[in-house]
């Protein structure tokens, strides 16, 4: 039901979900059906990594740790590294290429979408 949820009630969500996870409390029905993983290991200051889909779901989006980099202007500039894998029986390339694309719009400019 995320696509019908605000950003802080998705993230008091997930907080409460993975407090369960951690305790060995969570339930079954808490982590099935969903259609895409996130998985994120920047937090352990891996910077990119490829994550294996976890089936029923037809797609995982690996997060690395944001980085600093320099730009154009020798300034620096972040990033991260996300990497997409997808089932290609069910998501074919351009589909993929165009969520990515979509993903890193929203993420570059968070207000135009109405996430600030």
């Amino acid at each position: 039901n995320a696509d019908r949820s605000s950003i802080a009630t998705i993230s008091a969500t997930m907080k409460e979900l993975a407090a369960r996870a951690r305790s060995k409390k969570l339930q079954p029905h808490e982590f099935q059906g969903g259609s895409i993983s996130i998985s994120n290991l920047g937090m352990y200051g891996v910077t990119e990594f490829t994550a294996i889909i976890n089936p029923p779901q037809t797609a995982i989006l690996s997060i690395g740790t944001l980085q600093l980099a320099p730009n154009e202007q020798r300034s620096a500039s972040h990033y991260l590294s996300a990497t997409l894998s997808c089932d290609a029986r069910v998501v074919d390339y351009e589909l993929a290429s165009r969520w990515l694309e979509e993903f890193r719009k929203t993420v570059e400019s968070p207000a135009s979408y109405g996430l600030l």
